[in-house]
C-alpha cells in the first residue's frame, strides 16, 4: 500500500534522479537529499535505513544510497573507510560560527580579564594576563578567551505592520560601540520597547590556568597557550568547550509555525547587509520558537506598500496617502536557509540556494510557503 511518506516522496523525487549513488568524501547531506529530491527538506519524510544499520542519521563515504521500498530512499552500509560520517552542511564553511561565536542571555557574571603582563595595553602568545572571578579553580584547567561584539534586539512597535530587528556592535566591556566591525553587518536600532535576544560572543584565544589567587592575590593568572586575536581588558573567560557543537542532523521543515514577522534575518555575515548561497546569515528565533539544527527556512522579502496610481492619480505623492490606504504587494521569494548552530532566541543558518539576495530584515517561513 502506498504510505503518506511514499506520496511525498513521488511528489518531491527529482526528474533525473539516480537509482543509486555511493557517497564521497566531502559530499553533504543537503548536496545527497539534492540528488534525489526537489525539496531536500523533505528527506526525512521518506528516508528508510537498512535494518543493519544501527544509526540512520549516520552515513559514512562507501554507503550506497538507492531509490528503494516504494520510492522511499534507504541505504546500503559500505566499506566503512572513513571514521567520521558525513556532515549536513560543508563544515569549511561553517566552522568559524561553531568555533569561535556563541549567543548568551547574559555574560555579566562571567570572569573577565582585569590586567596584562607588564600592564600591556594587548595580550598574545605566550604572555599570561590576569582573570578577576575564577575564585578557587584549580591550575591546569583551560579556558577560552571571549569577547562581546554584538547585542541582538527585537524592537516592538505596536500598532505597526511588523516588528523590527537589529544588532548593536560592543565593546569589550559589553558597553554598545560602532567602532570596530566583526563578522556581521552593522544595524543599529533604537533602545525603546525592544527584547534583547542575546548576546555574542567571540572567541578571542584560549589559554591555561598556571595560578589560581592565592596569598591575597585578587586575580588568576592565565597564560595564552593558542593562536588568535590579541587579548584585552575586558574579555570574558569560560571553560574550554570539548565538542560545543554537533553537525549530525537531518534537514526538516520547522516544527513549529511562528508568527509572520516574528522570523527574520538578524544579520549577514562578513559586514555586508545581503548575502547570497553559502553565506552565513544570523536569524531571531531559536530553540525557545522550537528551531533546532536542520531546520530549513525559505527567505523572502516584504511586499512593498505601494500607491494605487491608477486610482489615485499618477502625479500623487506617497506621502499623502495614508499607510491603510495603499497597495500591499506580495512577498517575493529570495531562497532557502538551513539551520546549523542554534541558541535561545537566535540561531545561525546558512543559505542554501537562491533565487535574489538575502538582505536583513528579510522575514523567515516555512519552506513550502507559497507567498
Amino acid at each position: 500500500m502506498l504510505t503518506v511518506a511514499t506520496y511525498a516522496a513521488a511528489q518531491g523525487l527529482r526528474g533525473d534522479h539516480p537509482d543509486t549513488y555511493v557517497v564521497q568524501r566531502g559530499d553533504t547531506l543537503w548536496d545527497i537529499a539534492g540528488r534525489f529530491l526537489q525539496k531536500p527538506w523533505l528527506w526525512p519524510e521518506i528516508w528508510q535505513a537498512n535494518p543493519q544499520i544501527a544509526n540512520p542519521h549516520l552515513i559514512y563515504p562507501g554507503d550506497v544510497i538507492s531509490l528503494a521500498y516504494l520510492n522511499r530512499v534507504g541505504v546500503t552500509p559500505g566499506p566503512r573507510t572513513e571514521a567520521a560520517p558525513i556532515d549536513a552542511v560543508p563544515l569549511s564553511e561553517v566552522e568559524p560560527f561553531l568555533k569561535d561565536l556563541r549567543v548568551v542571555d547574559d555574560f555579566d557574571h562571567l570572569p573577565y580579564v582585569v590586567g596584562l603582563e607588564e600592564d600591556r595595553m594587548r595580550a598574545s602568545r605566550d604572555q599570561v594576563v590576569y582573570v578577576r572571578g575564577l575564585g578557587s579553580a584549580s591550575p591546569g584547567t583551560r579556558y577560552a578567551v571571549l569577547r562581546p561584539t554584538v547585542r541582538y534586539t527585537h524592537l516592538l512597535r505596536a500598532g505597526m505592520c511588523c516588528d523590527t530587528f537589529g544588532k548593536d556592535e560592543l565593546d569589550a566591556t559589553g558597553r554598545r560601540s560602532v567602532d570596530f566591525g566583526k563578522y556581521w553587518a552593522n544595524v543599529v536600532m533604537p533602545d525603546k520597547g525592544q527584547e534583547v535576544l542575546g548576546y555574542e560572543l567571540m572567541r578571542v584565544t584560549a589559554g591555561t590556568l598556571t595560578r589560581g589567587e592565592v596569598g591575597g592575590i585578587q586575580a588568576s593568572t592565565l597564560l595564552l597557550d593558542e593562536e588568535g586575536r590579541e587579548v584585552r581588558v575586558g574579555d570574558r573567560v569560560v571553560p574550554v568547550d570539548a565538542q560545543p557543537y554537533d553537525l549530525q542532523f537531518f534537514p526538516h521543515p520547522p516544527k513549529v509555525q511562528t508568527d509572520y514577522g516574528k522570523a527574520r534575518v538578524l544579520a549577514v555575515t562578513d559586514m555586508l547587509t545581503s548575502g547570497g548561497p553559502r553565506d552565513v546569515i544570523a536569524l531571531s528565533v531559536g530553540a525557545r520558537e522550537g528551531v533546532d539544527n536542520g531546520t530549513v527556512f525559505s527567505i523572502w522579502r516584504e511586499g512593498s506598500n505601494v500607491v494605487d496610481r491608477v486610482e489615485k492619480g499618477l502625479a500623487r505623492d506617497e506621502d499623502t496617502v495614508f499607510f491603510e490606504n495603499k497597495v500591499r504587494l506580495p512577498d517575493e521569494f529570495a531562497g532557502h536557509v538551513m539551520v546549523f548552530r542554534t541558541f535561545d532566541k537566535v540561531s545561525y543558518g546558512l543559505v542554501m540556494g537562491s533565487v535574489k539576495p538575502s538582505r536583513v530584515g528579510y522575514h523567515l517561513k516555512h519552506p513550502d510557503a507559497p507567498y
